[in-house]
């Protein structure tokens, strides 16, 4: 996304248990817009300390359905089961953005859409995670909008791009205000 929006940047792979911190953080009672939050934090406080004077960003997506987060299915048959659960109900997404610099943070956002799935049948079901698998597997809720799990959708309120994991419009107002990218 940050590249179609011409930003230049380095992508680093933070080594960040993400299961071991939300497993921490659910002990914890925390709410899945904290964890949203502490999940970003959590990369980009790693990138950051070892990246001096960069601005750093981190992101990371939860799935709330109910107070419950969902996460990357690890099986087609954890995939089934996620979207049976789904099915005919209302679940939300939250995108964290945490931008760094020099191992401070300097700006937080976190982005909620909402999504309804419609009721689809399970031979659609299973049609689908035929198709997608390999694509899905790397999605919280086994699906991607942007592809054909739109199809799983009867409606959507929120914007586009919290739907895809970064709330990229306010990331660009930040840096853009900050005089990070050009006015």
């Amino acid at each position: 996304m940050l590249h179609n929006a011409s930003v230049d940047f380095e992508a680093i792979k933070p080594r960040v248990d993400e299961e071991a911190v939300l497993r921490a953080l659910q002990l914890e009672g925390a709410s899945p817009r904290d964890i949203a939050d502490a999940l970003a934090e959590s990369k980009v406080r790693k990138v950051s300390a070892k990246m001096p004077g960069a601005v750093v960003l981190g992101c990371d997506q939860v799935l709330d359905f109910k107070g419950e987060i969902l996460t990357k299915p690890k099986t087609v048959d954890d995939a089934r089961s996620q979207l049976q659960k789904l099915r005919s109900e209302r679940h939300m997404l939250l995108s964290a953005a945490v931008i760094y610099k020099d191992g401070e943070p300097l700006w937080r956002f976190i982005g909620t859409a909402r999504l309804f799935m419609r009721s689809f049948s399970d031979e659609f079901l299973d049609a689908y995670l035929e198709r997608n698998w390999d694509e899905i597997q790397h999605c919280v809720g086994a699906y991607m909008l942007e592809a054909e799990g739109v199809r799983l959708f009867e409606k959507v309120d929120g914007d586009y791009f919290t739907v895809l994991g970064m709330p990229l419009v306010e990331i660009l107002s930040y840096l853009t205000l900050q005089g990070e990218l050009p006015k």
